[in-house]
């Protein structure tokens, strides 16, 4: 029994990893998002979630995908584009990815009708998988699991590509607090964060794409991913981070505010 147990703890942790951004990216995601929220928009977020913060509910939605009722979620953290085949002809998931995702549950907080548990839901939806799409490997090939089937050494210890892009890349690129990482990344102006928010969930997802093909290239099978890479790679995970941020706040805006969706695009335009 102990065994087991033993066994469990070891396995479970590297299972929900596997998942997305690691928790301290998720974190620093929604903690940006929160700076940038407009106060229409963040009185939105508390009534919806009761007084909680989005970093609260950042990193639910990894556990809940492993349990029932929510179970039906384990692909919306992702959208496998394979090597060579365009983005917009990537063979749909009938049981959905997570631009698809997005674009549901952004029309659930458009609906006026949506229940507050509909509307709960959708909200931390929105937080964790707009991370996720920022995370290149989430966007990575269906044929190797988004590099879940590439082995590499990481320090010379056995990992995968993916793993090491979810928590072992950023937490090599700076041992900072998520609070630390936001003080230190969240420093652009106001014309440069509306350039990288004007654009919808399908372009952020195809920036990610093209990002997760130059990580293919660049750490390939039974690469050895060291000091140098960490160095290389770090103002990538910089970018990432910090734009998805950006990004889930002007989702939320245009959603939650009247005065800002009248001068900014939407990321999506639901035909309700």
């Amino acid at each position: 029994m102990l065994r087991r147990l033993f066994i469990t703890a070891i396995v479970l942790p590297s299972a929900l990893l596997a998942m997305a951004w690691g928790q301290k990216g998720h974190d620093v995601t929604a903690a940006i998002a929160e700076r940038h929220l407009t106060p229409a928009a963040k009185a939105a977020v508390d009534s919806i979630f009761d007084g909680y913060s989005l970093v609260y509910w950042a990193n639910w939605l990894d556990n809940a995908s492993h349990n029932q009722p929510y179970a039906y979620t384990k692909t919306w953290h992702y959208k496998n584009v394979d090597e060579g085949v365009r983005y917009e002809e990537a063979p749909a998931n009938p049981a959905g990815d997570a631009v698809t995702a997005l674009k549901g549950q952004m029309e659930v907080l458009l609906l006026p009708q949506s229940t507050p548990d509909e509307r709960a839901f959708a909200l931390k939806i929105l937080t964790h998988v707009t991370g996720d799409i920022h995370q290149p490997m989430h966007m990575g090939h269906a044929t190797d699991l988004g590099g879940n089937r590439i082995k590499i050494k990481y320090f010379n210890r056995d990992n995968n590509l993916h793993s090491i892009w979810d928590n072992a890349l950023v937490e090599s690129a700076h041992k900072w607090s998520y609070t630390e990482w936001v003080n230190q990344i969240d420093r652009v102006s106001p014309e440069e964060a509306d350039a990288i928010v004007s654009s919808n969930f399908d372009d952020w997802a195809k920036e990610s794409v093209g990002i997760a093909a130059d990580v293919y290239r660049r750490m390939p099978s039974g690469a050895n991913i060291s000091y140098n890479e960490v160095a290389e790679w770090t103002p990538v995970i910089e970018n990432r981070l910090l734009y998805g941020g950006l990004r889930l706040a002007h989702l939320l805006n245009f959603i939650f505010d009247k005065e800002y969706a009248a001068s900014h695009a939407a990321p999506y335009t639901p035909a309700l």
